[in-house]
C-alpha cells in the first residue's frame, strides 16, 4: 500500500495505543483523521471510578485526551454520536444476555456493530473522507492469494483478535493494525518520545465504570432464585442471576465442605446450579452465530486451537459443520467453564481461523 497521502481515519479512545497508531501513520505519509465514538449518554446512574472504563462518564475525559492528541499531530478530529447505537446493540443485547442466563462478551459486539460498523457509517455520512480504517488493536493483517487474514500480533500478552473475530472480508480489506508489530513496552516508548500525553496513562478494560452491572438492570429484574446441587437439592439463594456466570466459585454466599462452583444458570427457573470443580469439565461445545475468516465456509472438518474466553489457554480441538449454521467442536482434551453466551475462536497457527458464540457445553 502506498502510504502517500492515503486517506485513513483513526479511532481514538484517548488511551496510548490508538493514540500511537495515528502518530504512526501520520508519520509514514498518511492523511490522518481522528474520530472517537460518543457512547454515555448520562441516562443511566453510573459511579465514576479513577480506573476509566468503555461506559461512563470518564469519556468526557477521554474525548479530552484524544483532542490533546490531535493538536500535537496536527491532525483533524470529530466525535460521533452513537449514543443510541450502543444503547440498541450494546447495552441491550448485554442485558438480555445476562437475562438469559448467558455470560455476554460486549466488547465483540462493539467491535463488529458499533467500532468497525455504524461509526465509520457515520462518519463518512458526516463529510469525512477516509479510504481506510485503523485502531490500537494489537493484531496483524496480512493479505493471502484471494483472502485477507487476521493473524496474532507479534505481542503474545497483547493480542488482541480474540475481539475481532467477527470482522467480515470487506472491512479487513480496509483496516490497519498499526501496533501489531510492537509490544505494549515499545508502544508506550513512542509515546514518550513523541511527547504524548497518553504515554503513562493507565490501560482501561473494564466494560462499565465501577465493574458494577446493577445500574442497567431494573429492580424487577434482579430477582432472588435458589442454589441447588446437581441432584436438585436446595442450598441457599442467590443474589439474581445477572450476578453470576459458569465457573464463578466467589460470591456464592453457600456453606459446604467442599469448593463450590457455578455449573449452570436456569433463567426460565431463576436457578443456579453448583457443583464440584469436575462437573465443569466439558468435551466440547456446540456454537452458532459463525464467522470463518481463513475459509469462505466451514465445508469439513477442521483441525485447530480454540480459544473458549479470552485469559484461557488455547486447546487443541477439532471444528465440525453441523446443519443450521452452527458447529461442533470437540476437544482433545475436557476443559473446563465452557460458558454459553461467551465466544469461542479458532486458531490455525498465529492465524485466527474463525469463532462463533458458545451456545452449550456437551
Amino acid at each position: 500500500m502506498n502510504s502517500s497521502h492515503t486517506k485513513v481515519a483513526v479511532g481514538l479512545s484517548g488511551g496510548v495505543d490508538s493514540s500511537v497508531a495515528a502518530a504512526l501513520l501520520k508519520q509514514k505519509g498518511y492523511a490522518v483523521t481522528g474520530i472517537t465514538m460518543e457512547i454515555f449518554d448520562g441516562s443511566i446512574a453510573v459511579e465514576e471510578t479513577a480506573r476509566h472504563a468503555c461506559f461512563g462518564p470518564g469519556e468526557e475525559e477521554d474525548v479530552a485526551s484524544a483532542t490533546a492528541v490531535c493538536e500535537k499531530l496536527g491532525i483533524p478530529y470529530s466525535v460521533i454520536d452513537l449514543r443510541q447505537e450502543y444503547r440498541d446493540h450494546v447495552i441491550d443485547y448485554f442485558k438480555n444476555e445476562y437475562l438469559a442466563g448467558r455470560t455476554p462478551n460486549p466488547c465483540i459486539v462493539c467491535n463488529r456493530r458499533l467500532k468497525f460498523g455504524f461509526m465509520l457509517e457515520k462518519a463518512k455520512a458526516a463529510g469525512i473522507d477516509f479510504e481506510y480504517f485503523a485502531t490500537g488493536h494489537y493484531a496483524r493483517i496480512e493479505k493471502d492469494e484471494d483472502r485477507f487474514l487476521l493473524k496474532k500480533a507479534a505481542d503474545s500478552d497483547k493480542d488482541q483478535t480474540y475481539f475481532l473475530y467477527g470482522l467480515t472480508q470487506q472491512q479487513l480489506a480496509h483496516t490497519i493494525f498499526p501496533l501489531g508489530p510492537y509490544s505494549k513496552d515499545q508502544v508506550r516508548e513512542i509515546a514518550r518520545s513523541l511527547g504524548l500525553e497518553t504515554a503513562n496513562r493507565p490501560e482501561s478494560q473494564d466494560f462499565i465504570a465501577g465493574r458494577d452491572y446493577t445500574p442497567l438492570f431494573n429492580d424487577d429484574e434482579i430477582r432472588q432464585g435458589d442454589i441447588v446441587d446437581e441432584n436438585g437439592c436446595l442450598l441457599g439463594k442467590h443474589r439474581g442471576i445477572i450476578h453470576y456466570t459458569v465457573g464463578q466459585r466467589r460470591g456464592l454466599g453457600v456453606a459446604s465442605d467442599r469448593p463450590l462452583y457455578v455449573m449452570d444458570i436456569d433463567a426460565d427457573k431463576n436457578r443456579l446450579m453448583v457443583g464440584s470443580k469436575k462437573s465443569l469439565f466439558a468435551k466440547g461445545l456446540m456454537a452458532s452465530d459463525l464467522n470463518f475468516l481463513a475459509v469462505e465456509s466451514l465445508d469439513r472438518s477442521y483441525e485447530v486451537k480454540a480459544r473458549i474466553r479470552l485469559r484461557h489457554t488455547t486447546a487443541e480441538a477439532t471444528v465440525h459443520p453441523e446443519s443450521n449454521d452452527k458447529v461442533k467442536v470437540l476437544f482433545k482434551e475436557p476443559q473446563t467453564a465452557v460458558t454459553p453466551g461467551q465466544s469461542v475462536v479458532f486458531y490455525r497457527g498465529d492465524t485466527v481461523f474463525g469463532g462463533g458464540i458458545i451456545e452449550k457445553a456437551l
